[in-house]
């Protein structure tokens, strides 16, 4: 995390309250741009394109990691079992692909981004990344014409992009301790925007007492799980957490909530030193040089980037997404629905 990110960090959670002082006015100028871009985009001021294909968005209002990712390749799955040919769509932030650019497992996370890279490592569908969504979405179809619905990973901002459905994915845990607007808090957008989106996925378990809370129809609990690591050297070789617990371990994260990683390897009965790194960091073998241990733990995001340099030691948990309710009953709903 470098001084700048730090010191925001520290403002965004009221430790630097001079520094948050010093960023609300900033807020007040983001919140007004964002209103009148959102109403633009509304009155027709700004135009809004269509794909030939339904388009499911799954988004967040909040800076930094709320678990969209597994959401992501849970949604590929469950419309492949309904007979859909799916793809994905991104930005590929962390990556400096510009133009339509279609990803596959062996693609360079620098590119294309690291996301990506995992979402095409677990699924076996069609992802292209680019700045503009649309002449994404358009690449793809004309590569893959087949495809009939497409997920766009994150997006929710990008109103350029017409869209069926509306997913937002939140951090039930911490998304209330910051309800601020960039930059002097998390916000990407007011928190009642929660309340037009078509279904809330509420990673973790909420305070339902707080008077804060979202309370929707369409909210569905999802918990993040997994059990089994896999080396990265060799993934064909597998292991429990019982194999590791009689030696010293430590574990990465590049991710944008790491304590829920570390959470979960203690879920694991692990125990274990944490180094954490800001989100989508571009790991070198210099991030390893004082990590001696005799097992290295880190995310599938981050193993993306650390496989041309992987060694015997180092081993990945995978994760995936299970929601409760019958999310699918919805999403099926607005794709045999679609009006344009």
């Amino acid at each position: 995390m470098t001084l700048t990110q730090e010191i925001i960090y520290q403002a965004w959670h009221k430790r630097n309250a001079l520094f948050y002082w010093v960023l609300v006015p900033l807020s007040w100028v983001f919140a007004l741009i964002s209103l009148l871009r959102r109403y633009a985009y509304r009155l027709g001021l700004l135009k809004t394109h269509s794909l030939p294909v339904p388009v499911i968005i799954i988004g967040n209002i909040h800076m930094g990691g709320s678990g969209k990712t597994p959401v992501v390749i849970w949604m590929v799955e469950q419309l492949r079992e309904q007979g859909y040919e799916p793809a994905v769509i991104s930005r590929g932030y962390g990556g400096t692909a510009k133009l339509p650019t279609p990803v596959y497992a062996s693609s360079n996370p620098r590119l294309v981004g690291d996301e990506p890279v995992l979402i095409a490592n677990r699924c076996n569908c069609p992802i292209f990344v680019g700045a503009n969504r649309v002449h994404v979405g358009l690449e793809l179809l004309k590569a893959h014409p087949s495809c009939n619905v497409i997920i766009s990973d994150d997006g929710l901002q990008h109103y350029r992009l017409k869209r069926d459905m509306e997913i937002a994915v939140i951090d039930a845990e911490t998304y209330l301790k910051n309800a601020c607007l960039l930059p002097a808090g998390s916000l990407r957008e007011p928190m009642g925007r929660l309340q037009k989106v078509d279904a809330i996925i509420k990673n973790g378990q909420e305070n339902t007492e707080d008077e804060h809370s979202v309370s929707v129809t369409d909210a569905y609990q999802m918990q993040l799980i997994g059990t089994q690591f896999y080396n990265l050297v060799d993934p064909d070789i597998k292991a429990t957490a019982v194999y590791f617990k009689r030696k010293s371990i430590k574990a990465i994260a590049g991710i944008g909530n790491p304590a829920r990683f570390y959470e979960h390897l203690r879920h694991l009965g692990l125990n274990f030193s944490s180094t954490s790194f800001e989100d989508h960091h571009a790991f070198t073998t210099a991030d390893f040089a004082q990590l001696e241990c005799d097992v290295l733990l880190m995310t599938e995001k981050d193993a993306v980037k650390c496989k041309p340099f992987a060694q015997a030691h180092h081993w990945v948990l995978p994760i995936e997404a299970k929601i409760d309710g019958d999310l699918m009953q919805l999403v099926l709903k607005k794709l045999q629905n679609r009006t344009y």
